[in-house]
């Protein structure tokens, strides 16, 4: 395929995503694309003037071809490194770095010419808290069968069919007032696909700015779609490892598998867990995200398991925060 796409003059690109670490180390994400003659260098640069482009630009994420096994350049500050993504065009890559809290820029190519820049977050050290956050169910509502979620993530991208969940981003940024260095992360098992998308819809609603920890698309060795629940569990255990001083507000629904996920993480390392924070959904919601009417179980681990929270809106579980004295 890649030979065919190269006679036909397409090129190579790279599809940036934000990044995160420490001042030491860095984790880089990014993806190898094949694009048409005369398509941008970067993915994300491309304007949105209403919804049927954002339409189009849905379609087309999913429909590129990706680019296994190429060879990316990474700069970041003087350092400059030489990577390879996966088969399925995907760079994840750990970097050791010598940076200074706050927001940097990596300079990713694969050719001369084709350079791209992504965002890298550079965690402070002293900060005691941070903030591990769900995406759908969780801060946003698209009031679909969890079946067909990929597929409308996929091809539908309108902005107007995603709800805000009432109270989110107020809840976000009262804790983003109490704890200024606190870190953000969205934990998703959205597809990276969909990254902009994401990114733009967290923005125009009034979320802290944060890396986002999505999944690939696509069929893997178990079936067509990907381990949700695995791709959380790898990520939670990841930062573990990242940030063995920080204390993680883990905040999820209790529409799937959130809930037990966070819970065995807070039963593996309790010292890291600050709080779970968990969302009720309504039970029309529960039926659209697993078919039934009451919340999936819930694992209890009898002392191990940390505060948990539970309400149904970002108000009510800030309430329930203040109440616990985890806001004050």
């Amino acid at each position: 395929m890649g030979s065919a796409l190269r006679r036909l003059h397409w090129d190579l690109r790279l599809q940036p995503f934000h990044g995160y670490g420490s001042p030491t180390t860095v984790r880089v994400l990014a993806k190898v694309l094949y694009a048409s003659p005369g398509a941008p260098a970067d993915f994300h640069d491309q304007p949105v003037h209403d919804m049927r482009t954002m339409a189009v630009r849905g379609w087309r994420n999913f429909a590129s071809q990706v680019a296994p096994y190429r060879t990316v350049h990474i700069r970041i500050g003087e350092q400059q490194f030489s990577v390879r993504a996966d088969r399925t065009g995907i760079v994840d890559v750990q970097l050791d770095v010598d940076l200074e809290p706050g927001r940097h820029e990596a300079l990713l190519w694969t050719v001369p010419g084709n350079e791209v820049s992504a965002d890298i977050t550079v965690f402070a050290p002293d900060a005691t808290v941070g903030l591990v956050s769900d995406i759908d169910d969780t801060v946003m509502v698209t009031w679909l069968p969890r079946p067909l979620l990929a597929f409308w993530n996929a091809f539908v991208v309108h902005q107007s069919s995603r709800q805000v969940v009432p109270g989110m981003p107020m809840l976000y940024q009262r804790l983003a007032r109490q704890f200024p260095e606190m870190p953000v992360l969205y934990l998703s098992t959205g597809a990276w696909n969909v990254f902009p998308v994401l990114k733009r819809f967290l923005y125009k609603n009034g979320y802290p700015d944060g890396p986002l920890l999505l999944t690939d698309w696509g069929p893997t060795n178990t079936g067509f779609f990907r381990s949700g629940r695995e791709h959380k569990e790898r990520a939670l255990r990841q930062l573990a490892e990242t940030f063995p001083e920080h204390r993680w507000l883990l905040v999820g629904d209790d529409g799937q598998h959130d809930p037990s996920t966070y819970a065995d993480f807070a039963a593996e390392r309790p010292e890291l867990v600050e709080a779970i924070v968990i969302r009720q959904l309504t039970e029309s919601e529960q039926l659209l995200a697993h078919g039934t009417l009451r919340p999936l179980e819930r694992r209890n681990h009898g002392d191990l398991t940390p505060l948990v929270v539970t309400a149904p809106d970002g108000h009510t579980l800030l309430s329930a925060l203040q109440h616990a004295e985890v806001i004050r």
